[in-house]
């Protein structure tokens, strides 16, 4: 064991109008068998009410409030800053985890070998919680952040297992990882920002793992953005996750999925004018991806054809033909 159990567990939850799911939320924290050191709540400029809720609700919350919305990783990062805590927790609101969700979480990381830096939750479907909602994260060349066993049966998902990342809005991380790593990155503001943490964490040598008993109900897009933007955001940080962690090799040689995959969406999301906004708001990101390509060749210390056992040739939902001509809703985000 790597380190001396229970830990110090700092459980961070973003929240932007989420008045709806703290109250269950918070109350489940409550019944935790055990019990962190700290729960802070980062308030991303709510109008809802929430975050006087969840004071009400839990007077010993740590709550830091922003006077507008600054995005998920935004948020748990100013969680992060404000506890040195070893093994920080996040939490959506939109979830109830199960009364040893902690205990199971951090016992598997004291246990864990070092270069193991988080631990994903097995997440279910909070209508159905036979179902997997979410078991870890894959990622497709195309760009397609997956959610592992989504729609599957719980049964068949109750091994513990490597996975290409933790989703964040369950999931435990080192203290120390998360330094070295330099938190999430705030130009993502939502979406496929755990992605690119657990992307940067495997580049230095790390690897993650997943939980099955680690059990928690999640709603899934419970605080979610309006559908539009959504697209935007998606879009544009899906680009924004591939040329910052892919080396030029691999972009080159894997180019054609790359483009599939951007054009699939156009295709798929029919939201066209969202799509394309999406790809030129990566224009001003790009003196930001260059530094981050230089930061991030300075930590690898694995060698760049790794990348091809990471990424999936998961295609897309269902082939681009088969979406143009469909008449069913679009595709779901991922």
């Amino acid at each position: 064991m790597n380190i001396s159990f229970p830990p110090d567990i700092a459980v961070i939850i973003p929240n932007w109008n989420g008045a709806r799911w703290l109250p269950d939320c918070l109350a489940a924290l409550a019944a935790q068998t055990l019990h962190p050191v700290e729960i802070i709540l980062v308030d991303n400029g709510s109008t809802d009410g929430s975050a006087e809720l969840a004071q009400a609700a839990c007077p010993t919350l740590r709550l830091i409030k922003f006077p507008e919305n600054r995005g998920f990783a935004a948020a748990v990062n100013a969680g992060i800053r404000q506890t040195r805590a070893p093994f920080v927790a996040l939490l959506n609101t939109d979830t109830r985890p199960m009364p040893d969700w902690l205990a199971v979480l951090s016992k598997t990381l004291a246990e864990a070998p070092a270069e193991v830096a988080g631990i994903a939750s097995c997440m279910v479907d909070m209508a159905d919680p036979d179902r997997i909602e979410n078991a870890g994260d894959l990622l497709s060349w195309q760009g397609m952040a997956a959610k592992r066993g989504h729609g599957s049966s719980r049964a068949e998902f109750n091994q513990s297992a490597l996975i290409f990342s933790p989703c964040a809005g369950a999931a435990i991380y080192r203290r120390s990882f998360l330094e070295s790593a330099g938190l999430f990155d705030e130009r993502f503001f939502a979406y496929l920002e755990d992605v690119d943490l657990g992307f940067r964490g495997r580049w230095m040598g790390f690897r993650f793992e997943y939980a099955p008993d680690a059990i928690v109900l999640h709603q899934g897009h419970g605080s979610g953005l309006l559908h539009a933007r959504y697209v935007r955001l998606i879009t544009r940080n899906r680009i924004l996750l591939l040329l910052k962690n892919l080396p030029l090799r691999a972009i080159l040689t894997h180019l054609h999925q790359i483009l599939y995959g951007q054009w699939y969406y156009l295709v798929a999301y029919r939201r066209p004018f969202q799509v394309v906004w999406g790809w030129l708001m990566v224009i001003p990101q790009v003196p930001h991806l260059l530094r981050e390509r230089r930061h991030l060749a300075s930590l690898r210390c694995v060698p760049a054809t790794q990348v091809e056992s990471w990424l999936s040739p998961i295609p897309p939902e269902r082939p681009l033909f088969q979406a143009f001509r469909s008449r069913k809703q679009p595709v779901r985000i991922p």
